[in-house]
């Protein structure tokens, strides 16, 4: 007895089933099961040569008369093209018109959908500034375009791209090792489905010619450096009226000689006179938001500021790229010594020497005092 499963049960059809349906039953189950689409699974395989032989006999009135008479019995022998018996080439090319169909378009793997167009990948610097706040730019970018005298065909005018007569315009070619169909990309057109006899002396038949072009990003603020934009469909146009691919946009930001980036705070250092450092006072430190550097923000140094001092001023940093507020302004105060002194400037500066010595060792004095009670 046969091990074989049903061909109708196979295929999840009735015994009655008509042509028509015989066929999209076939078709659903082999994409279903192809190798392509289950790369390394030996039990879709197993499945695919089933249905793939299943159909290869209920496509034929022949054949399938006599399965509904005697199973898979009445078959034997009968698969190579005996008496009465459609002959194997006559099914491989039936086959092979159902693959064609199935892979060219309507829901097969692609094979006659337009190709998008390629990506494009520009680089551009902005100024901190520029990055900080968002700005618009008008970039020059150079990219295939579509020939204006063939019209992006290809072909010299006055001709046409004809059918490429290896694929029948489907731009994949099938080919059968047993009960397995195996596709590929057609190797004359390339998948293009069509053939150009005589090329467009501009293009060489490329159908399209490099040129430049302006495009308008907008950069949001609070850009980084090292991030990328997409900017949808300004890329490579698609072949044949396709989409077109998208452009990325890297930035780089140029340095500031007065801030350093920390993510969305910005550092700035200013250096405070050594009296000013003592004795206190407000200063005005750079600040971000104006274009010439000339507005800043006011800060406190209170008395006894040491070099290296932090003041924070929140919400004057960078802008969040999520629009959630702003980082901060860091300031670190550098104190400044003169390193040239006039006479009377060493003079006073001898006196407060000695006047702060007498009073850190008063300091001393009383802290020993102190300790001792």
């Amino acid at each position: 007895m046969s091990s074989k499963r049903d061909y109708y049960e196979v295929l999840s059809v009735s015994r009655e089933v008509a042509s028509d349906e015989l066929r999209k039953a076939y078709r659903r189950e082999a994409l279903k099961h192809h190798p392509d689409r289950n790369p390394g699974n030996a039990s879709a395989e197993a499945k695919f040569k089933e249905v793939t032989e299943a159909y290869q006999v209920l496509c034929d009135e022949n054949k399938r008369r006599v399965y509904d008479q005697f199973g898979h019995a009445g078959l034997e022998g009968a698969m190579g093209g005996g008496p009465g018996f459609e002959g194997v080439s006559d099914v491989f090319a039936h086959m092979q018109d159902l693959f064609a169909e199935m892979f060219s378009g309507g829901g097969g793997f692609g094979g006659g959908r337009p190709r998008r167009g390629g990506d494009l990948r520009v680089q551009t610097r902005l100024t901190l500034r520029e990055a900080a706040f968002g700005c618009k730019r008008e970039l020059t970018v150079r990219a295939p375009a579509p020939c204006a005298d063939c019209g992006g065909s290809g072909a010299k005018s006055g001709t046409k791209p004809e059918g490429c007569p290896q694929c029948h315009g489907s731009g994949q070619v099938s080919n059968a090792r047993g009960f397995v169909m195996f596709t590929s990309t057609c190797p004359r057109c390339r998948g293009a489905g069509r053939v150009i006899k005589h090329p467009c002396p501009t293009c060489a038949g490329h159908g399209a010619v490099e040129r430049a072009r302006k495009v308008t990003v907008t950069f949001p603020a609070g850009i980084d450096a090292g991030q990328r934009l997409r900017v949808p469909s300004q890329g490579i146009a698609g072949p044949g009226g396709a989409p077109s691919g998208d452009l990325y946009v890297e930035v780089d930001v140029e340095d500031d000689p007065r801030f350093e980036r920390d993510g969305v705070d910005l550092v700035t250092r200013v250096r405070v006179p050594f009296a000013e450092a003592a004795l206190g006072a407000d200063i005005t430190v750079p600040a971000l938001d104006s274009e010439d550097g000339a507005a800043g923000v006011e800060i406190a140094i209170p008395p006894g500021t040491q070099s290296g001092a932090v003041f924070t001023v929140k919400g004057s940093g960078i802008p969040r790229l999520d629009g959630r507020g702003r980082g901060s302004l860091v300031v670190v105060v550098q104190i400044e010594v003169p390193t040239v002194l006039t006479p009377r400037a060493r003079e006073l500066l001898e006196q407060l020497g000695t006047e702060l010595r007498s009073q850190v060792s008063d300091e001393r004095e009383a802290k020993r005092a102190a300790g001792g009670k």
